[in-house]
C-alpha cells in the first residue's frame, strides 16, 4: 500500500501539532497569570505613590500657612477675645 507512509506522516504531524499547541496554551496561561500579578503589584505601588504624594502636598501646605493659623482656632469664633465676633446677616 503506497499511501500508508503518507498517512503515518500526517498522523505524526497532527500529534506533534497537538503537543506543541498544548505547550503554547500552558505558556500563555502562565504568562497571563504573571501579567495579572505584575499588574496588581504595579497598581499597588502606584496607589502608595499617590498617597505619599498627597501626604507631601498636605505637609507642604501646612508649612506654608502662618504659625497663627496652625495653632489657634479661627479668630472669627475666638471667644477669648471678647465674645462671638461672627458676621451675621441681619
Amino acid at each position: 500500500m503506497p499511501y500508508t507512509p503518507t498517512l503515518a506522516l500526517v498522523a505524526l504531524g497532527l500529534i506533534v501539532m497537538v503537543a506543541i499547541g498544548v505547550r503554547v496554551i500552558r505558556s500563555l496561561r502562565r504568562f497571563a497569570s504573571a501579567r495579572t500579578l505584575v499588574g496588581d503589584r504595579v497598581g499597588d505601588g502606584v496607589g502608595l505613590l499617590k498617597a505619599r504624594s498627597a501626604a507631601l502636598k498636605v505637609a507642604f501646605a501646612e508649612r506654608r500657612r502662618p504659625e497663627q493659623a496652625r495653632t489657634r482656632a479661627n479668630p472669627a469664633y475666638d471667644r477669648r477675645g471678647g465674645g462671638d465676633r461672627r458676621i451675621t446677616n441681619g
